[in-house]
């Protein structure tokens, strides 16, 4: 038995990932329509209701009008766009995430791709919460680098193309300085954070590659928290995990190109006792584990396939 998947806007940064990881299995065959049909309403519904799965690679906007358009019960969406990450109806796509995460989306038809920075921020907000180490009332920072392939086309062309209008020669900048970011809420709401994050991004002259950060200090924590308790916390939450590890050897330096190219995500705990003091780090592709590697994973799960088949480990 072989499972047709249609990616609806393939031809984009995350689609073309997505078809890379899809192509060549023997247990997928790809729906695909042809360039002149790629726009048209009547094509484009056709496919994404013979289909067994979909995988939305759109804008919001678009990736709504998508879901629309599905009227056969069966279909298995999983949206890559930012439209339905905290929307009720529709599970969120971080298998890690909770004990439970994978066996509610093995039963799915509507799953949320989570965001590529959420990703490394849940990773290790996350399980702290759920165990009462962090409290679900404080104010928690998140500083986070990202690959610019994850600004989609006109980042791309502004690192790239000299003749873009947008182009630069900087290696590094930051965004969002209003403090207002579209991920905000996706990482408040599957945190179980009762206040905002304050998110601090940035983008670095890497095509691929993050680094997210959240700085904690001990005093901030459950009364008797340790550096110990918050790597076991973390080892505990991802143990048998086959995509996401916990480090017990940190390196002295870590480069945002550490998981370029793969689906893994890797997180770190340094700590400076004498102040008390904790910095929490996630590792992963903006384009694999942040993107592509998820909707992978996600399709996998909701039609029955193994949970990493295809991904890059």
């Amino acid at each position: 038995m072989t499972i047709r998947i249609f990616i609806d806007g393939a031809v984009g940064t995350t689609g073309l990932e997505i078809r890379d990881r899809l192509a060549g299995r023997r247990d997928i065959v790809l729906v695909t329509l042809p360039d002149h049909l790629r726009k048209d309403a009547a094509a484009r519904a056709d496919a994404l209701n013979a289909a067994d799965g979909v995988i939305l690679c759109l804008p919001d906007d678009a990736a709504r009008d998508a879901v629309a358009m599905v009227r056969n019960p069966t279909v298995r969406i999983v949206d890559a766009s930012t439209a339905h990450r905290t929307m009720d109806g529709w599970e969120y796509g971080f298998a890690e995430l909770e004990p439970d995460r994978a066996g509610r989306l093995a039963a799915a038809t509507r799953i949320s791709n989570p965001g590529c920075y959420p990703t490394g921020f849940l990773a290790l907000v996350r399980p702290l919460v759920r165990a009462g180490i962090l409290p679900a009332d404080r104010t928690v920072a998140v500083a986070a680098t990202s690959g610019y392939s994850g600004g989609g086309k006109d980042m791309i062309a502004a690192f790239e193309d000299p003749a873009a209008p947008a182009a630069t020669d900087t290696g590094y900048r930051l965004y969002a300085l209003g403090l207002g970011h579209k991920h905000v809420r996706e990482m408040q709401v599957h945190g179980g954070l009762a206040r905002p994050p304050i998110f601090l991004p940035a983008v670095a002259r890497s095509y691929r590659g993050m680094l997210v950060e959240v700085p904690l200090a001990i005093d901030d924590l459950a009364p008797g928290t340790t550096a110990a308790h918050v790597q076991d916390a973390l080892a505990q939450a991802y143990a048998g995990a086959a995509l996401v590890s916990v480090a017990t050897d940190l390196p002295s330096v870590l480069d945002i190109e550490r998981t370029a190219g793969t689906d893994r995500l890797e997180l770190f705990v340094y700590a400076d006792p004498a102040a008390g003091q904790l910095r929490l780090i996630g590792a992963l592709d903006n384009l694999g584990k942040g993107a592509a590697g998820a909707a992978v994973q996600n399709m996998n799960l909701a039609c029955g396939l193994p949970e990493t088949e295809g991904l890059r480990l």
